[in-house]
């Protein structure tokens, strides 16, 4: 898949949206004016008016190009998904990320801002994959590839809140661990690891309980 703001046909409405996209991960839509995303894109102000209407219609448009661009990852049938997350090449969320959005790409700052800032269009987002997340528990554990647990709700949610937290503190991450790890390198040791303590477990047993 080829990242998300290469559209192929660059017309002058999706010139403009990808310039919006990203002064609004950069900053933050509340923090950009018309004026700035219309220098950014190299048209004139009345020019991004006349194809959003103002900038609620940008926005709106840069949130249905994001939200589309997030969901085209999942764009599979949750069997093939599940196979594709518990198959040889092990993968999660965050490696689809990382594939999908290569360094450069302002939508994964998009997303933490859409995510962290409890924007509606996060929200939905969110819940459409917590739903999804469900069923691939459910697919996964017909295949014996995951356990349900006694809470399956409270388990999907786990699992959706690692994979996206990879993403959304991104720049944390790094800091800590030394590498981007949304990177080629940052991914296979992430990835390496998190599938260790889901196979594994992390703790050698029960707190104040002996390990055997």
């Amino acid at each position: 898949m080829s990242s998300a703001t290469d559209d192929g046909d660059l017309t002058a409405r999706a010139n403009i949206r990808n310039a919006a996209l990203r002064l609004f991960a950069e900053r933050g839509p509340d923090a950009v004016t018309v004026r700035e995303i219309a220098a950014a894109a190299g048209v004139s102000p009345a020019l991004v008016v006349h194809h959003f209407g103002s900038k609620d219609g940008l926005r709106a448009a840069v949130d249905d190009h994001a939200a589309q661009a997030f969901d085209s990852l999942f764009a599979m049938d949750d069997q093939a998904l599940a196979e594709a997350l518990t198959g040889d090449g092990w993968g999660s969320v965050a490696e689809m990320f990382a594939r999908a959005f290569p360094h450069g790409s302002p939508l994964p700052a998009y997303l933490r801002r859409l995510m962290l800032t409890n924007d509606p269009a996060g929200a939905a987002l969110f819940g459409r994959w917590y739903a999804l997340t469900r069923r691939l528990l459910d697919a996964m554990t017909e295949k014996g590839a995951a356990r349900r647990g006694e809470d399956p709700a409270v388990r999907a949610a786990f699992l959706l809140v690692n994979d996206l937290a990879l993403i959304l503190l991104r720049n944390q991450v790094a800091a800590a661990i030394g590498v981007d790890p949304l990177t080629p390198e940052g991914i296979t040791r992430w990835a390496k690891e998190v599938a260790a303590v889901y196979t594994e477990g992390a703790f050698a047993g029960a707190p104040g309980e002996e390990p055997s």
